[in-house]
């Protein structure tokens, strides 16, 4: 059986790599690395797939960082999941076009549900990534300053008939605070809907929690601000990676 798949994560403002604590903006710490080089590092390493959140697309509710993105395509042998500010057609197909691999949509998909289904239909759960970020229960949107009376299993009931495959749910209340996932709420998910890959997303501090996530049979986590404060090395990620 192969192992849990770990997703680096990259949260850009202004073009620079950053962390948030819980989603709040007033608790951001910037990091020297730039988002080419650490795409590059993480693809040396042999990590397949990336996710990057475009802070500043979030807020303003369009891409705002694109030609990142591109210099992070053409720079990095990685498959690049990217998220923030996917609001219209046109946002979605620049992003595709500027390089990303999977396109991660949260808050359309809880606002204007037909139009998240239309681009199931369209491009398909194998490049469409519903982002259900959730605090107390219920799902938050517009870069988490905002919550709708919708909770996770409701959101994944919409549109699993309509071919969602992919789900990346945040439990804010852990993100950036380093102390561990909700592995409750990950297994219960990946048990009650089989046919849907969830990707863990929020608190991991260490390679224990990583391996936690792996023994309860869950399938991909993201791994961001740890990775920053060096609770865990790329040697870590690599040699995980070599141990498959």
């Amino acid at each position: 059986m192969s192992r849990i798949e770990i997703l680096p994560a990259i949260d850009i403002i202004g073009g620079r790599c950053v962390r948030l604590s819980q989603g709040d903006y007033a608790q951001t710490k910037v990091y020297d690395a730039s988002p080419v080089d650490m795409a590059k590092r993480y693809a040396d390493c042999g990590v397949r797939r990336i996710h990057v959140v475009d802070l500043d697309g979030a807020k303003a509710s369009s891409p705002q960082n694109l030609r990142t993105l591109e210099k992070m395509a053409v720079g990095a042998d990685v498959e690049i999941e990217w998220g923030g500010g996917i609001k219209s057609e046109e946002a979605l197909r620049a992003l595709f076009d500027y390089g990303a691999t999977y396109a991660i949509v949260g808050s359309v998909a809880a606002q204007n549900p037909q139009l998240f289904a239309g681009w199931l239909a369209r491009y398909g759960g194998e490049k469409m990534v519903l982002g259900a970020d959730i605090r107390d229960g219920k799902v938050a949107v517009n870069g988490w300053q905002q919550e709708v009376e919708m909770t996770i299993d409701d959101i994944i009931g919409e549109f699993m008939p309509v071919g969602l495959k992919q789900v990346i749910c945040t439990d804010i209340s852990r993100d950036g605070m380093l102390q561990g996932p909700s592995f409750e709420l990950y297994t219960r998910l990946q048990q009650s809907y089989a046919d849907v890959d969830f990707t863990v997303s929020g608190g991991i501090a260490s390679m224990r929690d990583v391996e936690e996530c792996d023994r309860l049979g869950l399938r991909k986590v993201i791994v961001g601000k740890a990775i920053y404060e060096n609770r865990i090395t790329l040697k870590d990620i690599e040699r995980w990676l070599l141990n498959e």
